[in-house]
């Protein structure tokens, strides 16, 4: 089932009436907690803020907000916060974790530690939805902030995360396009030649649940009308569901083109773990960290 909006998505979350914790690493910060409240608004979640217990009620001081007590966990730092709020969701205590007022390395190196974090011995990539004004649904772009040159082998990865948190949100067989620069396999572009590469290994079985278009370009993967002026022909063309940049530099642009000039809401988290991670980035309007929020309680809904 395709989702057009993030109004959809919203209503499913709220509809499910679970409230979904969040344990937020190193809470303290105004623009998180402004995106948790409004989370806590729409009675979607019920937080566990990890921190500086004074300067947390500080700011919910500021905010109007009142949390429990007991759901306010002290701790001396980023590194301790993080500590903390993987523990809540191995203990079961917390659905998802959420970033705070810390460096992303901070929180990533309690959550791959071997002994005591999150990590599964798979591969962790940003999933990242985008809702264009110009796009008749929502489009997962990815990876823009994880894998920096990814491998073959490391492209496989972040199609089956991206293909399972699709899935997670209800879809069944999500259309995936590799993106380059041109439509053709050219042996001098390494690029197109992985991108076919991993099509092939979607015929072949070896990468389930989707259907896997590459190489493709840009404008032929989201304007089925552009395809047929350009002779491609592909049940992706105009119509994907998850677009795969062939590197985090062009990831990271396309995302960034996409919101800060083409008007997209994007909403985002890792994936690989044993929970999502929201892992906004500092740049992120609180409206865009809340609909991360509703992003990673959908795929935890969807995990039942």
């Amino acid at each position: 089932m395709e989702i057009q909006t993030f109004d959809q998505l919203i209503a499913r979350v709220k509809s499910s009436r679970r409230q979904f914790r969040v344990a937020v690493a190193n809470a303290g910060d105004a623009h998180t907690l402004e995106a948790v409240l409004l989370a806590c608004r729409e009675g979607v979640v019920s937080p566990i803020l990890v921190g500086d217990r004074a300067e947390i009620l500080r700011i919910c001081k500021e905010q109007s907000a009142n949390f429990p007590a007991e759901d306010i966990v002290d701790a001396a730092g980023a590194p301790e916060a993080a500590a903390k709020a993987v523990e809540l969701v191995r203990e079961g205590k917390a659905d998802f974790l959420m970033k705070g007022k810390m460096d992303t390395g901070v929180l990533l190196k309690a959550v791959v530690n071997k002994e005591t974090g999150l990590g599964t011995g798979n591969l962790m990539s940003i999933f990242l939805l985008a809702q264009l004004p110009n796009y008749h649904k929502l489009v997962a772009v990815v990876d823009g902030g994880m894998v920096p040159y990814p491998t073959l082998e490391q492209k496989k990865g972040i199609i089956e995360n991206t293909v399972g948190a699709l899935r997670d949100l209800g879809y069944e067989s999500p259309k995936v396009g590799v993106l380059a620069c041109i439509e053709k396999v050219n042996p001098k572009m390494p690029e197109t030649v992985e991108a076919d590469a991993l099509k092939q290994m979607n015929r072949a079985g070896e990468i389930q649940n989707c259907i896997v278009e590459g190489p493709v370009s840009y404008d032929c993967a989201m304007s089925r009308e552009i395809a047929g002026l350009k002779g491609f022909d592909s049940p992706c063309a105009g119509d994907c569901d998850a677009l795969i940049a062939p590197d985090i530099h062009a990831g990271n642009i396309l995302t960034k083109a996409l919101h800060v000039t083409g008007g997209a809401a994007t909403a985002g988290f890792i994936v690989g773990a044993k929970c999502p991670i929201v892992m906004s980035s500092r740049g992120s309007e609180p409206e865009e960290k809340f609909m991360s929020i509703i992003l990673a309680a959908a795929v935890v809904l969807g995990r039942g």
